[in-house]
């Protein structure tokens, strides 16, 4: 009998970490429908676009990926094939009845909290669909959590992203995501427990905790007592094989002592943390309603620094929020210069729909922000390249995770998440070598094993 060739899913991800994660899910809950990942959109029987509303014009970007996806379509049409659209994420929740009304020719619009229910949809997109606007539209928060329903995830490599947290009740001025993503929710401890067992079971040896605000997470654990992620941290760590466990996207009001003290205690917990501060500016924090100050985040960071001296910082920066002055941008300089930051988002304030912030009188003119952001991003720019130069001729735990561009080449990361590339058997692949760094990019470091670096020739 002639097998029934599989059918192709091309999915595009724009954004951050969590859309990456779900992303893969996406592909987890459609694999049993026959569909296997395709190299482009033109060859693909289904096309999703995985949305995210943080970056500027983030809807006009979609609507021009959404033009070329259209041509594809049309192309696989007068073949006989069929295509069906999908578009997810934040963009989809926030404007999902504009998607279907100006591109009638998709065929779903789905919101992040129902990416589950995929299956269903994909059924009813193939009965229904006639491209004049009977897509299929499910932006809804479902009651119930959505990885109830999700099958166990797969391992794909050394290194795994693991979703803890969801959603956010911040509500800082300038961001969608608690319009988009909804309340926070936190995974029980025993959920997230064994999906990581499975993982590192599968080769995991490296696990990232997601979350939009990930060390807010409060789940309800079997002993009847609420976990923090100090202590999530503390029972992942004793899971034979994982040696590695990093969380991101991190919020100043939620490092609360006991995650602090993790990482004095956990040695698998990596030493760098991404903890966006946006301004250094108390009066442009409390605009946005960020609920601390530039001195809570110094102690912050002071008290992370004595418990593990070689922390390494990232942040995120918005430059020329509403009000802005002059003196607000100088003490956000003054905060980086004092810090130190090894990896930083930079970005100039752009209103998003909805928000309290787009409404503002008192917007920062546009050349005055790309002024801002070009001097910031120097200083930044200059504090990455001081650190990766630092780190010539020093040694490290390095976790090899998948081949270079180069032939006898493997790529891993550091403790610090820098890309270090190095000559080695790709058997070596999924283990922790000791690495001495010898020379520097401005995004990535070269390496030799540490017990031939005595013969290496040291260039930064």
């Amino acid at each position: 009998m002639t097998e029934k060739p599989a059918k192709r899913l091309f999915i595009k991800t724009y954004g951050c970490q969590m859309n990456v994660y779900d992303s893969a899910r996406m592909t987890d809950v459609l694999a049993p429908l026959g569909y296997a990942p395709a190299s482009s959109a033109a060859d693909a029987d289904m096309v999703i676009l995985n949305t995210c509303h943080i970056r500027e014009k983030a809807s006009e970007k979609v609507f021009s990926d959404l033009g070329r996806v259209r041509a594809f379509k049309t192309a696989r049409a007068a073949h006989g094939k069929d295509m069906i659209i999908a578009v997810a994420g934040c963009v989809a929740q926030a404007e999902g009845a504009e998607i279907m009304a100006r591109a009638p020719f998709v065929d779903i619009v789905l919101g992040p909290q129902t990416y589950h229910r995929l299956p269903e949809m994909v059924a009813r997109a193939a009965r229904t669909r006639d491209g004049k606007g009977s897509g299929i539209l499910d932006t809804e928060f479902p009651a119930e959590p959505k990885f109830d329903f999700l099958p166990a995830p797969r391992a794909d490599g050394p290194a795994a992203f693991l979703s803890i947290q969801e959603g956010c009740d911040k509500f800082c001025t300038f961001c969608v995501v608690p319009y988009t993503r909804g309340a926070e929710y936190s995974r029980p401890p025993s959920d997230v427990l064994r999906e990581a067992r499975g993982l590192v079971a599968g080769g995991v040896r490296e696990i990232t905790l997601l979350g939009q605000n990930v060390n807010a997470y409060h789940g309800a654990g079997e002993d009847g007592e609420t976990w923090g992620l100090g202590r999530l941290a503390r029972a992942l760590a004793d899971i034979e094989g994982l040696v590695r466990i990093r969380y991101t996207t991190s919020h100043p009001r939620d490092m609360d002592d006991d995650l602090m003290a993790a990482h004095r205690d956990v040695v698998a917990l990596m030493p760098f943390l991404h903890l966006p501060v946006q301004s250094g500016s108390d009066k442009i924090l409390e605009a946005m309603n960020r609920g601390h100050t530039a001195d809570d985040y110094r102690r912050i960071i002071e008290t992370l620094r004595r418990y593990r001296p070689d922390m390494a910082l990232a942040s995120d920066f918005i430059v020329g929020y509403p009000g802005e002055s002059d003196r607000d941008f100088e003490d956000t300089l003054a905060l980086v210069r004092e810090i130190g930051f090894v990896q930083a988002y930079s970005f100039k304030y752009s209103p998003r729909p909805g928000t309290p912030a787009a409404a503002l009188k008192t917007q920062v003119p546009e050349d005055v922000k790309d002024a801002r952001l070009y001097e910031l991003q120097a200083i930044l720019d200059a504090q990455l390249r001081a650190f990766n130069v630092a780190c010539v001729g020093r040694s490290f735990d390095v976790l090899l995770t998948h081949p270079g561009r180069h032939p006898g080449q493997l790529v891993g990361r550091s403790p610090y998440l820098q890309a270090v590339h190095v000559m080695a058997d790709p058997k070596h692949i999924g283990t922790v070598a000791c690495l001495t760094v010898v020379s520097c990019e401005p995004y990535s470091l070269g390496a030799v094993w540490a017990d031939a670096a005595k013969d290496a020739v040291k260039t930064a």
